[in-house]
């Protein structure tokens, strides 16, 4: 018997382990599924928190008697609970509106391998069976694609923990006739990617869009001697990185989609921000209708007077009808020099008592409103045990 038979053998079992896992996890999504539907018939909220919170604690208790820790209990069901919670939103979703699940064409930003078709991938596989890939070059080609047909949805980046808000999306939502339909936060995590074996000394060109050089500045400010190139995507950085198969070159990008370029992580980079993630929103031709059981968002983009105050005054609206502003965003109005136009997301259905109060206060106040779109929240809050 050699050494590493027992190993191997331990492998096994723990292999044939994660495909009970596997096969568990499935059960438990299906069973969400028909939880939804029940949902569906009484009308209840998707969220329960006080069941979420009862059953976390009832899984530490029963963790230790396994020696399992709590934290690791927390981080695990908390995720299963985020599947649970956004299965039975999809479900609800697709129900109001009949939508059909089975395939969209969608449009993203890059060719395979970059952050947004990393989002399109998530998105997709939520709410569609199969999905067309559609990969753009610029912005303003993924919001042509979905306005002239070409594509059913758009998945854009709009905001980023580290480097803000991303204003040539901005900039088009202003004259756009796509709504808003939905929105996801995914996690970034930039890696340096390599197509050889080589050392970071050796980097003398790195590839990227400019957005991750602006996340990872205080990294990529290590080594002043980088020529710094930008591209267009992450992906084509990726791709050029592929094609030079040199040991001096390295593209920034997700170690997901590296893999697809057959890239190497040369190393894993620490953003400006510790917890770095990239907001996107979904556009589509016709705006939803948000069920009253699923969190909802509502943005909002409006054009104040010049007088003194005025921005002030459409907030306190917001504040007097108790809606929450969760975002405030400022962009210039092309041809009207040092005017403003403003962009709120605010946490409310569109269809509320409360929200619609609020927009016949505005459209009295403003110059002009636009509703670009509510949308289920996806931002999945976990709930802490007591």
């Amino acid at each position: 018997m050699t050494e590493e038979n027992p190993l191997l053998a331990l492998r096994d079992k723990i292999s044939a382990l994660d495909e009970q896992l596997l096969a568990l996890l499935a059960e438990r999504r299906g069973l969400a599924v028909e939880v939804g539907k029940a949902k569906l018939t009484s009308h209840r909220p998707v969220r329960d928190i006080d069941r979420e919170r009862a059953l976390l604690e009832r899984l530490i208790q029963l963790g230790k008697t396994h020696q399992l820790d709590a934290h690791y209990i927390t981080r695990l069901f908390h995720l299963i609970i985020e599947d649970s919670v956004l299965t039975q939103q999809a479900l609800l979703q697709q129900h109001l509106n009949k939508t059909d699940p089975q395939s969209a064409r969608i449009a993203f930003l890059g060719p395979k391998g970059s952050y947004s078709h990393l989002a399109a991938r998530q998105y997709a596989a939520r709410h569609f069976a199969q999905f067309i890939e559609s990969g753009c070059a610029k912005f303003a080609d993924i919001f042509n694609q979905v306005e002239t047909g070409q594509a059913d949805y758009a998945v854009v980046p709009i905001e980023n923990t580290s480097s803000g808000s991303i204003n040539d999306v901005y900039d088009l939502l202003q004259h756009t006739s796509l709504s808003i339909v939905g929105e996801m936060t995914v996690t970034i995590d930039h890696c340096l990617l390599v197509s050889a074996t080589t050392d970071v000394n050796k980097i003398r060109t790195v590839y990227s869009h400019p957005q991750p050089f602006q996340q990872c500045s205080q990294f990529i400010n290590r080594y002043p001697h980088w020529k710094i190139e930008y591209t267009e995507s992450t992906s084509a950085a990726m791709e050029k990185v592929a094609q030079s198969a040199s040991g001096d070159v390295a593209a920034l990008g997700s170690e997901a989609g590296g893999a697809l370029y057959g890239l190497q992580v040369l190393e894993r980079i620490q953003a400006n921000q510790t917890q770095n993630f990239t907001r996107f929103v979904v556009l589509a031709r016709k705006a939803v209708e948000v069920s009253d059981q699923v969190p909802a968002k509502t943005t909002l983009l409006i054009a104040t007077g010049q007088q003194a105050g005025a921005l002030v005054e459409a907030l306190l609206v917001l504040r007097n009808h108790n809606v929450i502003m969760t975002k405030l965003e400022s962009r210039p109005i092309y041809g009207n020099p040092w005017e403003e136009m403003f962009y709120l997301d605010i946490q409310a259905n569109l269809e509320s008592r409360a929200m619609q109060a609020a927009l016949k206060e505005l459209a009295a106040i403003t110059r002009s409103m636009k509703v670009l779109g509510c949308y289920p929240s996806e931002n999945v809050v976990p709930v802490d045990p007591v």
